[in-house]
């Protein structure tokens, strides 16, 4: 399966969720270098590679992020290169919809661009997983808010053609136990449905509790997957400044 084309025949937009939406759905944000494609880190830090990266594919990666710069694969299956180091790594699920009782709730607002420091802060304090300053631009994203200060949210992020992933579903702890995010999942699985397309998310696959309470909304297991973030190697020093630092040392 390659990334450089939308999938079809044997392939499922799920399998490579992030090389599916980056031909598809989310083509404007795709950066591309050879056979890897990424979102623009501020958007989202997914990377999609081959299925059998090779060097150069690394090497690709590598000029994408920029020294130092992070990426984040899931269903990945060859490991990065020794010199890359492994930041997360952790085994996961996919679920998708099979007869989620999605409903808009009264109570969630839409949440825009001006509420995105908020988000950010609410993010911090709960860690759904990755969400950046522009990550509200790949979907929409509700919340609920209580005495003026948002306390709940969850919204979309990967969107292979005819799916779209809820991600970012966080409470405060100071309102959890409330069922704030249950209602937030099913008022955006109501709005990925109204477009006629079917709602899918990922969980650690550790997470026991969560999982099962997706699993007793209407979701149900497709597949195990993985999710791995890695470094990019810090470039060496230009040649004439090893070469001026050798000749220092040879003068003593």
């Amino acid at each position: 399966m390659s990334t450089q084309q939308p999938l079809s025949g044997g392939g499922h937009p799920l399998d490579d969720p992030v090389g599916s939406s980056l031909t598809g759905p989310h083509a404007r944000f795709a950066e591309r270098r050879g056979r890897i494609l990424r979102y623009p880190a501020a958007v989202t830090p997914w990377v999609a590679l081959p299925d059998r990266p090779g060097p150069a594919d690394w090497a690709d990666a590598a000029a994408l992020a920029g020294p130092g710069g992070e990426i984040t694969i899931t269903a990945f299956r060859e490991p990065p290169p020794d010199d890359w180091e492994r930041t997360f790594h952790a085994e996961g699920v996919q679920l998708v919809d099979a007869g989620v009782a999605a409903a808009p709730d009264p109570e969630a607002v839409r949440l825009g661009p001006a509420d995105v420091p908020e988000m950010l802060d609410l993010v911090a304090r709960t860690r759904p997983g990755p969400f950046m300053p522009r990550t509200i631009e790949l979907g929409t994203y509700l919340g609920i808010r209580r005495e003026g200060a948002l306390v709940a949210m969850a919204g979309e992020r990967l969107h292979p053609p005819g799916w779209s992933e809820i991600s970012a579903v966080c409470t405060d702890e100071s309102v959890r136990g409330q069922g704030l995010a249950t209602r937030l999942l099913l008022a955006v699985s109501h709005e990925i449905r109204e477009r006629g397309e079917t709602p899918f998310l990922h969980a650690a696959a550790d997470n026991v509790h969560a999982v099962r309470l997706y699993e007793s909304l209407g979701f149900r297991l497709r597949r195990r997957t993985a999710f791995l973030a890695a470094l990019v190697p810090d470039a060496e020093a230009p040649r004439p400044a090893r070469e001026e630092a050798a000749d220092a040392a040879a003068r003593g």
